[in-house]
């Protein structure tokens, strides 16, 4: 225990000492990867993709919904001339029909969920090879990924996401 405080205190003196000489050829910036996503063309017509889709998903849903409101209207006017048999029988076929309903929803929803992380994902990669050619060509030592829970305070002015925005749109031209 006493070696790896040892160890820690002698690593940031010698941060220290040498930090000043390696200060010199540091160039550090850092890219909001988020942002970036949401912002350049591709993230943008990948949201008008996933809306659309949620669209017609809602209509569908309405659909079913007004399905099931009317069978529901029905069942309650038949129920009083139904024997117990029959109304135990129509309401079981309602109940599978809110249960099919639900499972119909949750899979509609995680579908449209699926393809969005999938854009987002092949969105991401492309921004990824951007920024690694710009940290290549204008010799960065190194580029930080924009993450609160990480990078605590960084300065705007080595903030190149606009840049690597503008890069990722121009190689779609």
């Amino acid at each position: 225990m006493v070696g790896k405080k040892l160890g820690v205190v002698i690593g940031i003196i010698l941060l220290g000492w040498f930090g000043s000489v390696w200060a010199a050829d540091l160039k550090i910036a850092y890219v909001d990867i988020q942002k970036a996503v949401n912002e350049c063309n591709a993230g943008k017509e990948a949201k008008k993709t996933i809306m659309k889709e949620v669209e017609k998903v809602q209509r569908q849903l309405a659909e079913k919904q007004k399905e099931l409101q009317t069978m529901k209207e029905s069942y309650e006017k038949q129920t009083l001339m139904l024997t117990p048999d029959a109304r135990a029988a129509k309401e079981k076929e309602f109940q599978t029909k809110i249960r099919e309903f639900q499972r119909w929803q949750e899979d509609a929803q995680n579908e449209v969920n699926q393809k969005r992380i999938e854009m987002e994902r092949n969105i991401s990669i492309g921004l990824v090879k951007v920024i690694q050619k710009i940290g290549s060509d204008e010799g960065y030592t190194l580029i930080l990924e924009k993450n609160e829970n990480i990078v605590l305070f960084v300065s705007k002015s080595i903030d190149i996401t606009d840049r690597v925005i503008k890069a990722h749109d121009g190689q779609k031209k």
